[in-house]
């Protein structure tokens, strides 16, 4: 955009509400259909009806528009309290926003490339998209901790992470589907004998 073009456009009104989610949908669905890197500003102004202008005139550049996609198809992430590591864990991996939800690989996997390659996105997708469910799951353990359910010695910046890893590693390297027998497996058999306290 050149700078006449962004000095016009700072001077519209800004995109927001109902129009803003539209515009934000038809970025995940440019997303899904292309992956990240093939996807453009144009696409999206196309699939959403809107002109680039109106675009530039709420998000600067594609990153910004996608990370924002992303962050808000999820919703703010809530901290289950069941009063157990493992029906804790279920509820937060298998409910809304979880891994289990619709779409939710297929959009993972087409950023997937950007993370490694386009620092401007990397720094934003981490911020506001991974590092909201790493709380989550923080939380989760700390509490599990409190209750006496998880050993003295376990390292949680390594725990944190690992029933994500472990899942989108059996979705993308081996094309197991993302449903909730892969997360109840993967916490009955690797996360809960790894944490709990040795007898």
């Amino acid at each position: 955009m050149t700078p006449e073009a962004a000095a016009a456009a700072a001077l519209r009104p800004r995109v927001e509400g109902d129009r803003e989610q539209e515009i934000l949908d038809a970025a995940l669905e440019v997303l899904t259909d292309v992956g990240y890197d093939r996807l453009t500003m144009d696409a999206v102004a196309h699939r959403a009806k809107a002109s680039k202008a109106t675009l530039y005139r709420r998000w600067n550049s594609k990153a910004t528009l996608v990370v924002e996609a992303l962050a808000r198809t999820k919703g703010i992430p809530v901290v289950p309290d069941t009063g157990h590591l493992r029906t804790d864990l279920l509820t937060a991996f298998c409910g809304m926003g979880g891994l289990t939800e619709n779409g939710t690989t297929a959009t993972l996997g087409a950023v997937m490339t950007a993370v490694t390659t386009d620092p401007e996105f990397a720094r934003e997708f981490r911020t506001q998209v991974v590092e909201p469910k790493a709380r989550v799951s923080r939380v989760i353990f700390e509490r599990a901790r409190g209750r006496g359910e998880l050993r003295d010695d376990l390292d949680l910046e390594i725990v944190v992470p690992a029933l994500a890893g472990i899942v989108l590693h059996q979705v993308f390297v081996y094309g197991e589907k993302p449903d909730a027998s892969l997360i109840e497996r993967a916490v009955d058999q690797i996360i809960l004998p790894a944490v709990r306290p040795q007898c």
